[in-house]
């Protein structure tokens, strides 16, 4: 077994500048590393989560990292407390909405929003369903 501090993912993107203030504006991350030309990694104060942005066509890095990611069939998932407050909070941002508020039969009420390199972000609470 390989034990393990962290965890966080790595996306290839065209431009690190409009998701470090998407991020840092949108969720309260903060940059604990920032090279424009190469890489910025977010941590987010009072959860911990953590993201990693890298460059496309970097030259430190292997071909098959050259190519951007596709948005399409990926979702990053935040939970919140409060999903009304934070669609609010949203919209007040004027944050691209993809999907908007809704109540899941499994127990969810969530909303997407998109950053600017077209990745999704789920917004989720998590309700108590009634006993069945």
């Amino acid at each position: 077994m390989i034990a393990f501090q962290a965890m966080f993912t790595v996306v290839v993107v065209p431009d690190l500048a409009s998701l470090k203030e998407f991020y840092v504006s949108a969720f309260g991350f903060e940059a604990v590393f920032y090279d424009p030309s190469f890489y910025l990694h977010l941590v987010s104060p009072s959860s911990g989560v953590q993201l990693g942005f890298l460059m496309q066509n970097h030259p430190s890095q292997p071909n098959f990292l050259h190519t951007k990611m596709a948005a399409e069939g990926f979702v990053v998932s935040f939970e919140v407390q409060n999903a009304a407050n934070a669609f609010a909070e949203a919209n007040a941002m004027n944050l691209t909405i993809v999907m908007p508020m809704k109540e899941e039969d499994w127990g969810q009420v969530h909303f997407m929003v998109e950053d600017p390199a077209g990745m999704r972000i789920d917004i989720v609470e998590h309700i108590e369903q009634p006993e069945q």
